[in-house]
């Protein structure tokens, strides 16, 4: 476990690997006296503007339509209210959106054509998402039958309890009737939402939490265009307050990255900020959510041949007092962070130690 780090002064801002453009800015915002939650949306719209990151905004990957879907979730502390989109088509900016959403209503949550049409009539432009960098890896996804899709075969069913669906053929399995565990090899590689490879694949998103000063209000964003060639209106964790993102201006504000499905079934974000409740670190409090995650992760094919996740989920928190850490369900990730003037990047706290292959 890594020690706990603490800030000296100023503001905190804990983000994902990817999310150094976007704390440097919102740094500099605040510093100006920009608006909290406006510095962190405006940062996080720098990672949504980028089309090599994969995993966010432009240039996401696709669902398995060839539509980018996009889910975007914040928390302002004081008020203890939010705002949240999902399953948006055509409009880049969903962090702002979804501080629309906060600002503009009495709803936490828009989704599908609802959010879109609340977007277009505030005069967010609409466009078509798709680069041809993602759309190369979409075709390249339906050529090659991908076995990591959002369906489920005859032989992953079986361990569900809802294995009577016959021997309908499915792209991921040679033998329906095999019920083979999921190798690690399968996981997206660490801090890396942003190659192509073939048939390139990610779980990434971004969060950023903000603490303006020790003792002061907290706040928390996570924007995502989600698993890639997900079944079309699939929602992941980061469109979900209390899942990708949570934040309690009494304690401190935390999120999530990674296989949302499993978050979400955990309430992961808001589980963190109770653990710190508690009396835990940071550090502490996103191990502890990470192991529930990991011993409640039942079925084989999710597991690896050692019986842990197959998967990665990276959760990021910050205390009211100051206190900072990240912590990844495996060994190799990171994790960014603004305290005491500067702006770094950190390894991540990880729960299982990667073994040789």
């Amino acid at each position: 476990m890594s020690n706990p780090t603490v800030a000296t002064g100023g503001p905190v801002l804990i983000s994902s690997w990817n999310g150094l453009p976007a704390i440097n800015l919102a740094a500099r915002l605040l510093a100006q006296g920009a608006d909290p939650l406006e510095s962190i949306v405006a940062g996080i719209q720098v990672v949504e503007d980028d089309p090599d990151e994969l995993s966010v905004g432009y240039g996401g990957l696709p669902n398995e339509d060839g539509e980018v879907e996009l889910d975007a979730a914040l928390m302002h502390g004081p008020l203890h209210r939010s705002g949240a989109v999902a399953g948006v088509r055509r409009i880049r900016h969903v962090a702002r959106l979804a501080l629309e959403v906060l600002r503009r209503t009495d709803h936490s949550l828009l989704v599908g054509e609802g959010a879109c049409k609340f977007a277009r009539a505030l005069g967010f432009p609409e466009e078509n998402l798709l680069t041809e960098k993602s759309r190369r890896a979409w075709l390249d996804w339906k050529a090659s039958l991908s076995p990591r899709d959002g369906w489920l075969g005859p032989d992953e069913l079986a361990g569900t309890g809802h294995s009577d669906f016959g021997k309908a053929r499915w792209a991921g399995s040679t033998d329906p009737n095999s019920n083979t565990a999921v190798p690690s090899s399968t996981r997206p590689g660490p801090n890396d939402s942003r190659t192509a490879p073939k048939v390139p694949h990610t779980y990434g998103t971004i969060h950023t939490s903000l603490l303006t000063a020790p003792g002061g209000d907290l706040f928390g964003c996570t924007s995502t265009s989600g698993l890639s060639y997900k079944i079309a209106g699939r929602v992941g964790d980061s469109g979900v307050v209390g899942a990708g993102v949570y934040t309690d201006n009494a304690t401190g504000s935390a999120g999530a990255t990674g296989r949302g499905e499993s978050v979400l079934q955990s309430c992961g974000a808001f589980a963190i900020v109770q653990a710190m409740e508690s009396g835990r670190t940071p550090t502490e409090a996103c191990l502890c959510v990470l192991k529930r995650i990991a011993d409640r992760t039942r079925e084989k094919r999710l597991l690896d041949s050692q019986g842990r996740p197959a998967f990665n989920i990276t959760v990021y928190a910050v205390r009211k007092d100051g206190l900072f850490g990240s912590a990844s369900m495996h060994e190799g990730y990171e994790f960014a962070v603004h305290s005491g003037g500067e702006s770094r990047i950190e390894k991540a706290a990880f729960l299982f130690k990667s073994t040789p292959a």
